[in-house]
Parts: C-alpha cells; sequence; structure tokens
C-alpha cells in the first residue's frame, strides 16, 4: 500500500507478475498476517498483565467505543477514502443491477443467515445468541473499505456501498433488531427478547465513524488536484500517507485485544462457541457473494468489493447497542466484542484468498484495473 498503485495491496499481482510485485511491497505489506497476529498476542498479553489497563482504555467512549479504538478506525479509513475517485461514483451507482445485489446481500440475507446460524449453533446461550443476531443486523460502514483496498478491490465502489449502507443502518436497524429479535422468534415459536434503540444514537455512530474520514477524504483529494494535479497526488501524495491505514489496523487489533484479553482467556470455551456461527458466516456470505460476482461476470475489482461488503460488519455499532442496553459485562456484550475479534483475522485470510482467485479465474484482467 506504500510505493506504487501496483503495490497498494499484499498481492496484486497476475500469474505472471507474481514475484515481481511482491519484491515491490514494503515490509509491512508483506508481512501483513504476521503483523496482524503479533497485534492480537500483544493486545491479549496488555489485556492480562496490566491492572485497570480497560478500565483505563475505557474511560473516554464515543457513543460506546472507546476513544483509542475510534481514533484507530478514524486513521485506518482516512487514507483508504482520500484514495477514492470521487469523479468516478456516478459510474457505480449507474450500475442498477450490482446496487441492488449489494442490497439483498446485505440487508435481506445477511441478517436472516446470521439468525439462522445464531440459533443453530447457540440455541441454549440466549445472550450469546442475541449478541451474534446484533452483529449480523449491524452493516459494515468502516473495516471493509480496508480489506477492500488490500484486495486491490474497487474503492469507488466499496465507498458507494458503505454509504448505501450508512442510510439503511440508520433507517432499518432499530426495525430489524425488532423484527429477528421478537417478531421472527415469535412465529416459530422461539424466545423473544426484547431491544430499544434509538435512531438519533445509531446516525450519530454512523456520523462519526464514516462522516468524518469520508469528508476529510473526499477534501484531500479535492484539494490536493486542484492544487498539484492528479499525477502528482496519485503517484507522490497517496503513498505517503497510504502506511497510516495499516499503522491504524495494527493499533485498532491491539486496543480491542487489549479490552477483552482477561474474558477472552479466562473465558475461552465460551469465545470458541461464539465463534462457530461467526465463522460459518462470514465463508457463506464472503463465499457466496464472491460466486455471485463470478455468475454476474462483474470484474474481479466488483466481485471483491461485493463480497467484503456482504461479509463485513459493523462491530462498533453492535458492541455499542449491547453494552447500552444489556450491560458492559453482558453475554451479548461479550458476543459483540467477540465479532470483531474473529472478524480481522478471518478478513486478513479472505483477503489473500480474495487475490488468489483473482490470479486463478481472472487472468486476463490487467493487474492495475479499475473497476469500470
Amino acid at each position: 500500500m506504500t510505493a506504487t498503485k501496483a503495490s497498494r495491496t499484499p498481492g496484486t499481482e497476475t500469474s505472471g507478475g507474481h514475484q515481481a510485485v511482491v519484491s515491490r511491497l514494503s515490509m509491512l505489506d508483506r508481512y501483513l498476517p504476521v503483523w496482524i497476529g503479533a497485534a492480537m498476542a500483544a493486545g491479549l498479553l496488555l489485556g492480562r498483565l496490566v491492572p485497570g489497563l480497560n478500565s483505563a482504555l475505557n474511560q473516554v467512549a464515543i457513543h460506546g467505543t472507546s476513544l483509542p479504538i475510534a481514533l484507530g478506525l478514524l486513521l485506518m479509513m482516512y487514507p483508504v477514502l482520500a484514495k477514492v475517485r470521487y469523479d468516478q461514483i456516478s459510474q457505480i451507482t449507474a450500475d442498477r443491477r450490482m446496487m441492488t445485489v449489494s442490497l439483498l446481500a446485505n440487508w435481506v440475507v445477511g441478517p436472516a443467515v446470521m439468525f439462522a446460524l445464531a440459533w443453530l449453533f447457540l440455541s441454549d446461550q440466549p445472550a450469546y445468541r442475541t449478541g451474534v443476531i446484533l452483529v449480523g443486523l449491524a452493516r459494515c460502514i468502516a473495516m471493509v473499505l480496508i480489506w477492500t483496498d488490500l484486495a486491490a478491490g474497487d474503492r469507488e465502489m466499496a465507498t458507494v456501498l458503505v454509504a448505501l449502507n450508512a442510510v439503511f443502518q440508520v433507517l432499518l436497524y432499530s426495525a430489524l433488531a425488532f423484527f429477528y429479535l421478537q417478531v421472527l422468534p415469535a412465529w416459530l415459536g422461539l424466545h423473544t427478547t426484547s431491544l430499544h434503540v434509538s435512531i438519533a444514537e445509531i446516525a450519530a455512530t454512523v456520523a462519526i465513524f464514516l462522516g468524518i474520514p469520508l469528508l476529510a477524504g473526499y477534501l484531500t483529494r479535492t484539494l490536493g488536484e486542484r492544487a498539484r494535479g492528479r499525477d502528482w497526488y496519485e503517484t507522490r501524495f497517496l503513498p505517503k500517507i497510504a502506511p497510516i491505514a495499516l499503522y491504524g489496523l495494527l493499533f485498532t487489533v491491539v486496543i480491542l485485544f487489549a479490552l477483552q484479553g482477561h474474558k477472552i482467556t479466562s473465558q475461552p470455551l465460551d469465545v470458541a462457541r461464539i465463534a462457530l456461527p461467526l465463522l460459518a458466516y462470514f465463508a457463506i456470505m464472503w463465499g457466496g457473494a464472491f460466486a455471485i460476482g463470478r455468475r454476474l461476470h462483474l470484474t474481479y475489482p466488483r466481485t471483491a468489493a461485493l463480497s467484503f461488503s456482504a461479509a463485513s460488519n459493523d462491530f462498533e455499532l453492535a458492541i455499542a447497542v449491547a453494552i447500552g442496553v444489556f450491560g458492559v459485562t453482558s453475554g451479548q456484550a461479550l458476543a459483540g466484542v467477540v465479532g470483531p475479534l474473529i472478524e480481522v483475522p478471518v478478513m486478513v485470510a479472505l483477503v489473500y484468498i480474495a487475490l488468489w482467485a483473482r490470479r486463478h479465474y481472472y487472468p486476463a484482467e490487467p493487474a492495475d484495473q479499475e473497476a469500470t
């Protein structure tokens, strides 16, 4: 993500130029899984060994999200959104078929799949089950951008999908929570759970975690191109700020694991049980969306953006809702926290699977192809 357009990801290459591209990657990009693993281990150790760290990190929060995590997310998203060519977004929105598939995957299929998996794996654990369902209802508006970027996906399309998810999240999250926690279980003769979530709180979360970096990225590109031109902006400026995204990701991972290090290491079996429906969900949603992209003959960049959008979740919102409604020590909150702890390493793995699929299923596409 640092040197050139071809090296913006840990593996943007064709089958013939794989070694040449890998040799141009920075050490940060080339060994991303190692750094992610080290960040996870460091966070677990900090959470386990430093007394009172959890309380200290949570003393200042933004709408239920720890301030350090919020800062890490903003740092992570800003460089990705500064890369977006906003003048090409109209081409994405004109593709009604693409927009329809994405909305169906995110707001019809995704919540239904997570509901089914939660009941399948956690039928005897109502608190964990509710927390997992809340994760499934919160569609991603943050980290999906960096996963798409790392996988050489279509940034412009990912930005449009994130914006659509943000709008639908404000409008539908409360209604979907009511449906999947009360209405549908009652119809099926299952246990129901009451939940009241303020639309204003959801809107505030969206404004903070998407609005701020989106505005910053848009202004950076607009003013940068106006002052020095697109060539200077993309070949000189972007490579300088690109590493900030991965630094932000690693920082966020350390803080996430530090905040829940004690719970994770003291309740490993519970964490493993919560992880099962989440792992199945990520595999089903990502694999299904990728297959649909292939079926629709989408380019690789668009297929990657569609897949990561369908599989990713907004853990900031899910955790905030779980803590606000059920309490910070609740099983629902633990399930919400386990979500990103599982999602981060899984999504990193899916980035490499996507890049492998690109070499095998899209060999005719040039390495630096942008979606059109």
